[in-house]
């Protein structure tokens, strides 16, 4: 076998021991100058490790000296890397004098403010100072989006979670028609957006006008119009622009359509749309949805551009007409539209509200509205009330919440119920719910009646007295409808206008029982215990009856269980 060459001998070991005996003394660097640890720390030259002849007999000698050049690369790429990034410090296992001194002027500069330094533990090597920008920005941001959906100017919003949950979500949600950024796009109302483009092309032909008047209105509009709705809106302004144009027109056509007839406008009689028939009716019920609301002042500014039409109180009159079919009562209004309506108008669904309530809605709710569940049992139900005497009488109005209640009857106004009530009264509640601004009278009706009404047994008693009018299957559906409506609903009894009326009505209630149960002890005292032998033959005549029971007792019961 060849025996190996020997390995060439190993340089020199420059010696240190002037340095171990006369150590540097340390010195402090003044502030001004940089830290040194920045800059990479310089790396002494290592020899070969020796290679004995041990080693070179049991052939070790190549496989240590492949250890070692591995050892080198990885030594020289860590190098590399703090070369190129001067932040990352590498610090080697052994300390010495001057690598001490370094630690000690890094600790310096941590100490000092304002001087970046590596955050332990991040990968990334992120400072504290980047890091503290960070949480800046973030607050930044947030501000900007405090100025951005400031609630000032909302008065189109999002039914809150709390009323979605429980209550059928096709109630808050349109089905047919889209209005706004809210539903914007949906493949559910997909199919009316080419009737928007009909109507928006009727009026121009109608007008003799360019798009571009319509469009520079809206664009004039679009960051107040932007402010009108609850949280951000991810159309682009021109997006944004042309739904302003597009929805809007579409609207006051089918109003002025309702109110003048669509053939005047120039539409067919056999229109799908723009008819009075169809879908009209679930139109309506979309347009009066919280989240399907259009800004009033944009409506007004389109109704501006087209020259020969109504004027805002004649836009009043003819969003109150148009929203008729959904009156929950029999009765005609008095007045179409009621006078003192036209005063600041927020949206359709806003002055659908003001019509129902007017003239009730004079004042403003109060804005501290506290939930209290055990207040919620307000009054008896209507069997508990018949069963205390109470009488119910018809209230002939046109306002369903004129309710009043004298000398024992309690006088309720006709309401008429179908299809589209329980979503109507759920988006008029959802609105007083969210609009600070807006009263509370539709929730207090509603409540009312919820109390009045547990059973069908309830449902069917109103009908007869001509109360309650519905189209509904049955009358469970009714009672159903009416105890599902305030599930969630936030109210003070205390603020709403019939809070007199339901202290009186449960005031009597509870003298009723607690003059019913005195006029008893009266009689029975004055009338059969009126002397000392009345009370003696009283005890007597209870004693002879337990007596009399106990044999009949006893004689039965040897009747069947003979003894033997």
């Amino acid at each position: 076998m060849e025996k190996l060459p020997p390995p060439p001998p190993p340089p020199p070991i420059p010696r240190s021991r002037g340095l171990r005996q006369q150590p540097q003394q340390r010195q402090s660097l003044p502030p001004s100058l940089p830290p040194p640890l920045l800059a990479p720390l310089p790396r002494q030259s290592r020899a070969i490790p020796w290679l004995t002849s041990h080693d070179v007999k049991k052939g070790k000698s190549y496989e240590k000296l492949r250890i070692y050049l591995d050892k080198v690369i990885k030594q020289n790429q860590e190098s590399e890397l703090a070369n190129q990034d001067p932040k990352l410090v590498v610090l080697p296992k052994s300390v010495g004098p001057f690598q001490e001194q370094n630690m000690q002027n890094h600790q310096h500069t941590r100490s000092e403010p304002g001087v970046k330094e590596t955050t332990e533990g991040s990968g990334s090597g992120a400072t504290r100072h980047d890091w503290v920008i960070t949480i800046k920005d973030k607050l930044e941001q947030a501000n900007r989006d405090d100025d951005m959906n400031s609630r000032s100017n909302v008065c189109i919003y999002k039914v809150p979670p709390h009323l979605l949950h429980g209550n059928d979500k096709k109630s808050y949600f349109p089905r047919t028609v889209s209005l706004g950024p809210y539903h914007h796009g949906r493949e559910q109302t997909e199919s009316m957006e080419c009737h928007k483009w009909r109507a928006l092309n009727m009026v121009l032909k109608r007008t003799n006008q360019g798009i571009e008047v319509f469009i520079d209105a809206m664009a004039e509009l679009e960051k107040k119009a932007r402010a009108c709705y609850e949280g951000l809106i991810v159309l682009d302004s021109n997006a944004f622009t042309e739904m302003l144009v597009l929805d809007g027109c579409f609207v006051l056509e089918l109003l002025q359509g309702v109110a003048e007839g669509f053939l005047k406008l120039g539409y067919d009689s056999y229109d799908p749309v723009f008819a009075v028939r169809g879908s009209m009716h679930s139109i309506q019920r979309d347009m009066i949805m919280l989240e399907n609301q259009f800004p009033w002042f944009v409506l007004q500014r389109l109704l501006e551009l087209q020259p020969g039409t109504h004027n805002q109180t004649g836009l009043v009159g003819l969003v109150v007409r148009f929203f008729i079919p959904l009156m929950p009562t029999a009765e005609t209004l008095a007045e179409t539209p009621p006078r003192g309506v036209s005063n600041g108008e927020l949206h359709c669904l806003d002055v659908f509200h003001r019509s129902l309530l007017f003239p009730r809605s004079s004042g403003k709710a109060n804005i501290s509205r506290v939930a209290d569940k055990h207040l919620q049992r307000v009054i008896p139900t209507v069997t508990e009330l018949r069963d205390a005497g109470f009488k119910f009488k018809l209230n002939k109005t046109d306002r369903f919440w004129d309710i009043k209640f004298n000398n024992g009857y309690l006088e309720i106004p006709s309401l008429l119920i179908h299809d589209g009530t329980k979503s109507l009264f759920l988006n008029l509640i959802a609105f007083e719910q969210c609009h600070n601004d807006s009263s509370n009278d539709i929730t207090s009706y509603i409540i009312f009646m919820d109390n009045l009404v547990d059973s069908p047994e309830d449902i069917s008693y109103l009908h007869r007295r001509g109360i309650i009018e519905h189209s509904l299957g049955s009358n469970s559906e009714v009672a159903d409808m009416f105890n599902q409506l305030c599930q969630e609903v936030v109210f003070d009894t205390k603020d709403i206008y019939l809070s007199q009326l339901l202290i009186e009505v449960h005031r009597c209630y509870k003298q009723h029982y607690s003059r019913k149960l005195t006029s008893l002890k009266t009689t029975l005292k004055h009338k059969y215990l009126d002397n000392p032998w009345a009370y003696l033959s009283f005890f007597a005549a209870v004693i002879l009856l337990i007596l009399t029971f106990s044999q009949s007792y006893f004689a039965a019961y040897d009747y069947y269980h003979p003894s033997s």
